[in-house]
């Protein structure tokens, strides 16, 4: 039996389904009036529908091309056969997807991204993100002053409901015989939508963040962080979750940066290198995340005056970089990325009086740099090159004055 939203008070069959070419309206009215007599041969009845669209309704055994719509909350989902590749993936029919993208019902029309501390403009009643409205005296979307923000706590309920809902999983086997365990993690397994929760979370933070609602990336991110450390603890630290975490922890330390909480931000950042270093030093996606975040790290406490730990992180990022292009000495990135490291750490050593170690390090910058060959289509890279190289020669022409004795 096909499973029907809770929403829906009564069973409606949908005769439009199962009207074939040709049919006149008499048969339709004599089908209404012998509504309780079922034909034997009539095997196309359609499924009852959510009254909100969500529900799935039956394919054509030879429809190869429609995807049902599906409830981001799960109602209505209809089990597909895994081994037929012809049906489309789902999609999330408020837009929440990997493979569309449409401003949903429960989004902010300033960030694109979920609600957040959401907030409505009076008199018009619109309803944005309070970061997102406090920049402006006039509604974005109608123009007509904004005499006060309310926060609307009903409908950020929904979008807090909707988030735990969406992409969330739906068991694959119920033992009814065995008595459940109030809190046990059970097995279970993604069935009905295109995005996965970290996925999704992490979407959804990344347009906060865009759009300069931190506070609605950084909360966002944590629950993905929340849900890392969790199959962490079920599964121990594989290479995967290792790498998400580490990423993830690496955005929340930007956040905290963006919002001038240093200390939180070197924090997260140092758990992002902790998880990444665990994993191989072959991935050069792992490997540039392990060297921004070391960096990011030495950029924290270089403005806050501690130089020495800042060349202790400049410089493993450093021999994270070298260590690289070790195995890929062929990948013009890597090579500039040790450049803008070598100039980093020569940066501090002249500010704490090592010039002379400061100089070797800015010429072996630059004799990387006018070494490297690249192609026509590598534009973005020749003008990065050409600024790094610029910024070297102006480190080279300056000298610290002698001092006088």
């Amino acid at each position: 039996m096909t499973p029907v939203c809770p929403f829906v008070k009564a069973a409606r069959p949908d005769e439009m389904n199962s009207k074939k070419p040709g049919e006149n309206l008499n048969k339709h009215q004599t089908e209404i009036e012998i509504k309780t007599k079922k034909d034997a041969s009539d095997s196309a009845t359609a499924s009852p529908k959510c009254p909100f669209g969500f529900d799935s309704q039956k394919k054509d055994a030879n429809d190869s091309a429609a995807a049902s719509p599906k409830c981001p909350f799960g109602y209505d989902s209809q089990k597909k056969d895994s081994n037929d590749s012809t049906i489309a993936s789902p999609k999330c029919p408020l837009g929440y997807d990997s493979q569309s993208f449409k401003i949903g019902p429960l989004s902010c029309m300033v960030c694109h991204a979920l609600l957040f501390e959401s907030s409505k403009c009076v008199p018009c009643s619109h309803v944005y993100c309070k970061a997102c409205i406090s920049r402006f005296k006039d509604c974005p979307l109608c123009g007509a002053d904004i005499e006060k923000v309310e926060a609307d706590s009903n409908l950020q309920s929904m979008v807090d409901r909707f988030i735990e809902g969406h992409a969330r999983i739906k068991r694959s086997h119920v033992d009814t015989d065995k008595e459940e365990v109030v809190g046990e993690n059970k097995p279970v397994i993604y069935e009905d939508v295109s995005l996965e929760r970290g996925a999704f979370l992490v979407q959804q933070a990344m347009r906060a963040f865009r759009a300069q609602n931190v506070e609605s990336a950084k909360s966002r991110l944590s629950l993905c962080a929340e849900d890392i450390r969790d199959q962490l603890e079920r599964m121990g630290n594989t290479s995967e979750l290792c790498s998400q975490l580490g990423a993830v922890l690496g955005m929340l330390g930007d956040c905290c940066r963006a919002l001038g909480d240093a200390g939180s931000a070197v924090s997260y950042f140092e758990e992002s290198v902790e998880f990444l270093l665990k994993l191989p030093k072959d991935d050069l996606e792992i490997t540039h995340t392990l060297s921004v975040s070391l960096n990011k790290i030495g950029d924290l406490k270089y403005y806050d005056g501690d130089l020495q730990a800042t060349r202790n992180y400049y410089f493993r990022s450093l021999n994270v970089r070298r260590d690289a292009i070790k195995h890929h000495s062929n990948v013009p990135s890597q090579i500039l990325d040790v450049a803008v490291s070598l100039a980093k750490v020569a940066d501090v050593d002249r500010s704490l009086g090592n010039e002379d170690v400061a100089i070797g390090g800015f010429q072996e910058a630059i004799k990387l740099l006018e070494s490297l060959t690249l192609n026509s289509e590598d534009s973005s890279l020749e003008q990065r090159r050409l600024s790094v190289l610029g910024f070297l020669n102006n480190q080279l022409a300056e000298k610290q004055p002698e001092t006088t004795l």
